[in-house]
């Protein structure tokens, strides 16, 4: 398993090693109006630029401008936010593609945040049985998570991306121009995932975080371009060594098991997704602490640099141990009725463990601090 990394000028590209399906991250301003760069990913002469009613007025028109006149450029809009991440809505996708005669050699561009990009996936993953998709993330969550990797799916009412598939992009376009105009909590939701990679795979990373997030926040380019580009290395390379969630890959969802809980029970959009998993993450280091693996100044340190981060580190006052243990159950992890979570063995290093036993994990959630 090998990751490359090069670099011209200001566009840095990394490589997800997955043999023939491999493909590049381009990291770099300016990257939608590259149609050098947006047509490598396509291939047929039919293409499909799927966004939402709140990207389409900033980016659609520059991003279908920069792409060859001799293509048939096609485009739909749909609604913004979590609550809009369902199969009816890739089933508009399917609609348009089938009305328009897109063939199996016709290609899909997700132009938005994880919503879209999930959504476009998946319907690329399922049309005429897998045609090709490119990601050009507008978030920063998107940008160095949900974009890189080939996760695919939709929301169900029980749980989060409960319906889904494996299907890798044919390449990666992350354009850090855009994150200019990002708002305040969207740019801490993604923030949560960054601080994940630290926590996970490396204590250097989670070292300069801590000295630059008031940078990060003020949106200074230079460091936001330093986190994609560390974010999406560690991604990649773990992708690379499990593509589809066998092993080491399962390291990524730390705090996701708490966070999707909160999300799904709280509704999908009330809580963000990087908002939710920010307090996920406090619970399982609090309950990495219980166990005896880290040491309490090792939680206290994970809680300050996620309020740092502008995220919350209190659970819902709305929800009880019941809601949490009930929601948690549905998590895509567990086998075999076995609860498997994500802990920290360390700062920078995580482990996934299915022996937490009940009693703990019941008063870790009751004593966890509410959020009123």
């Amino acid at each position: 398993m090998t990751t490359e990394t090069s670099t011209t000028a200001e566009l840095l590209t990394l490589r997800v090693a997955l043999g023939e399906r491999s493909y590049p991250i381009h990291i770099g301003p300016g990257l939608i109006d590259d149609g050098e760069h947006l047509t490598a990913g396509l291939t047929g002469k039919q293409v499909m630029v799927v966004t939402n009613d709140t990207i389409a007025g900033h980016y659609l028109e520059r991003l279908t401008a920069a792409l060859p006149k001799d293509l048939d450029v096609r485009t739909l809009v749909l609604p913004d936010g979590e609550v809009h991440k369902t199969f009816a809505n890739v089933e508009r996708i399917w609609d348009a593609l089938l009305e328009a005669g897109f063939n199996r050699r016709s290609s899909l561009i997700a132009l938005g945040g994880g919503v879209i990009g999930d959504m476009v996936g998946f319907a690329a993953a399922c049309y005429q049985r897998g045609i090709n998709f490119i990601q050009v993330p507008t978030t920063l969550l998107s940008q160095v998570d949900s974009s890189v990797g080939g996760k695919t799916g939709v929301n169900h009412p029980l749980g989060k991306n409960m319906i889904g598939a494996f299907w890798q992009p044919r390449a990666v376009l992350i354009d850090t121009d855009v994150l200019a105009t990002l708002p305040p909590r969207e740019l801490s939701s993604g923030l949560a995932e960054v601080i994940k990679y630290g926590l996970i795979h490396d204590v250097h990373f989670l070292d300069w975080l801590e000295q630059e997030m008031e940078g990060l926040r003020r949106l200074d380019a230079d460091l936001l371009a330093r986190a994609i580009e560390r974010s999406c290395a560690i991604k990649a390379e773990i992708v690379a060594a499990d593509e589809t969630e066998q092993g080491v890959r399962a390291l990524l969802n730390l705090g996701h098991t708490f966070g999707h809980a909160i999300e799904a029970h709280m509704g999908y959009g009330n809580w963000l997704h990087g908002e939710a998993v920010g307090t996920g993450m406090v619970m399982a280091a609090d309950l990495s602490q219980r166990l005896g693996w880290i040491s309490v100044d090792d939680v206290e340190r994970t809680r300050r640099v996620i309020a740092a981060a502008g995220l919350p580190v209190e659970a819902p006052a709305e929800m009880g141990v019941e809601d949490f243990l009930t929601r948690m159950k549905l998590d895509k992890k567990n086998v075999d009725s076995h609860l498997r979570l994500v802990l920290l063995r360390s700062l920078g290093d995580a482990c996934v463990y299915d022996e937490t036993p009940l009693d703990m994990l019941r008063a870790c959630i009751a004593e966890f601090p509410r959020r009123h």
